[in-house]
């Protein structure tokens, strides 16, 4: 017969935490999970990525200036921005080859700066569409919002 173990030697009974448990105390600390606490944070994560390619599909068919912009994406929610981020991004688009933009008179006030869509723009855009087809089924389907195949 084996002796006795002393209290301090026992095994200690762990509590069981399920999979989805563990999966998400391992993913919170990795990345996106651990900075979308509030659904605030989760649209402007989901913005933060999609925005310039809005921006550029809305100067497609039309030069739009600075303020237009603003206002457009105002209207929709989950879109909504302020001056403070759209022209740091259409000044950062145009230095990079995705817009181009030129002065003209305003009919009331100063004069503004219009943004048209470059070839590069034009290009990344149509690149960007393809892929989002294919990324946002891929989503819907894994997080069941849209049809599973």
């Amino acid at each position: 017969m084996a002796p006795a173990r002393p209290a301090s030697r026992l095994p200690i009974a762990r509590p069981v935490v399920s999979r989805a448990a563990r999966l998400w105390k391992y993913l919170a600390p990795q990345g996106t999970l651990s900075h979308m606490a509030e659904a605030a944070q989760l649209a402007s994560g989901l913005r933060r990525g999609t925005l310039e390619f809005c921006v550029l599909a809305m100067v497609e068919l039309e030069d739009r200036y600075g303020t237009e912009i603003v206002r457009r994406l105002a209207e929709e929610q989950s879109l909504a921005a302020t001056e403070g981020t759209i022209y740091p991004l259409l000044s950062r688009l145009r230095r990079g080859g995705m817009l181009d933009s030129k002065w003209a008179e305003s009919p009331s006030g100063p004069p503004r700066r219009y943004y048209s869509l470059t070839p590069a723009g034009r290009s990344a855009l149509a690149h960007f569409r393809t892929e989002w087809v294919s990324f946002r089924q891929t989503v819907d389907r894994l997080v069941g919002t849209g049809e599973i195949a």
